[in-house]
């Protein structure tokens, strides 16, 4: 899913946000713990997401 936009933000509780802004799915988001940190870490949690997202419903899992 090349092209896609999250918003990435501390979570207050030592991890990190991940706020899918270009999803089917108005304020979709997930969290990982603890906060990644590097750029090339949030991508590669951000990858696993969209690996798991089922194509019909734009949610995890079908």
């Amino acid at each position: 899913m090349v092209g896609e936009t999250f918003l990435v933000a501390p979570d207050g509780r030592g991890g990190t946000s991940y706020t899918w802004l270009t999803g089917p799915n108005d304020g979709y988001s997930f969290g990982s713990s603890p906060a990644a940190e590097t750029v090339e870490q949030h991508g590669e949690h951000i990858r696993d997401f969209l690996a798991m997202i089922d194509p019909q419903t734009g949610y995890v899992g079908g």
